[in-house]
């Protein structure tokens, strides 16, 4: 009689050991199966963003196919370095801007061989997270087509209003060079912009309660503007 609580108690962990093991096994297996879906919804995503900015796309609500049709036929891209130099034998789709800082990733829009507008990532601090975007510019390199962050970690209804079209729409049409062809960048105010204070074609409104995230916002644009502007100047010398 005394041996059987003891077969009981092995048998349950037993039991309880092998179902974990099968728990495991279908979870890594699952993980496994979803990580080539799950990549590709993350280059999907970063396709359509870039389609946005470039004003190619306007709604994710179309199928997944016709948006890689678009891309594939409107979307060219190349890499430079810091100085402005073409860089051969890269893919842009292929930087890491963290470990490959010296090349810059360069997307544009193509109407009949001609580039119309150009598109490049920008990345940064805010207050929370880490922020991703793309930034387009038409193709003088200097007014701003249209900008979005697709990735961030910022306070819902306040940072993270950052994604919203209201605020990036904010951003179309603002240019990011002043008188003199210096780089100033866009500039997200405190509060609204006054249409009396200086350079207005320079800023926009803030969003309430975001003043840190709006600081980080601006410098990491600016940072981002800067790197590429021995590419841009080339590029405006060879259009002037």
């Amino acid at each position: 009689m005394a041996s059987k609580p003891r077969i009981t108690k092995a048998f349950t962990l037993g039991f309880a050991a092998a179902v974990t093991m099968v728990c495991s096994i279908l979870l890594a297996s699952a993980a496994t199966l979803l990580k080539e879906r799950q990549d590709q919804n993350v280059q999907l995503d970063i396709k359509y963003n870039i389609l946005s900015v470039l004003a190619l796309a306007d709604s994710k609500d179309v199928a997944p196919e016709v948006l890689l049709s678009l891309y594939d036929e409107k979307v060219t891209s190349f890499v430079v370095d810091t100085l402005g130099n073409p860089v051969s034998g890269r893919e842009a789709a292929d930087i890491d801007p963290k470990k490959e800082p010296e090349l810059l990733p360069v997307f544009a829009r193509q109407e009949g061989g001609t580039i119309s507008a150009y598109c490049i990532p920008t990345q940064g601090k805010a207050l929370w997270s880490t922020v991703k975007g793309y930034i387009a510019l038409e193709n003088d390199l200097n007014t701003i087509k249209g900008i979005t962050f697709y990735s961030h970690g910022e306070t819902p209804g306040l940072g993270g209003e950052i994604e919203k079209d209201w605020f990036t729409d904010l951003f179309k049409g603002k240019t990011i060079l002043n008188a003199a062809g210096e780089v100033v960048s866009v500039e997200i105010v405190k509060g609204k912009v006054r249409p009396d204070e200086p350079h207005p074609e320079h800023k926009v409104d803030g969003i309430s309660g975001s003043t840190l995230t709006g600081k980080g916002l601006n410098q990491f644009i600016k940072e981002t503007l800067e790197r590429y502007e021995p590419y841009f100047k080339t590029v405006r010398g060879e259009a002037s």
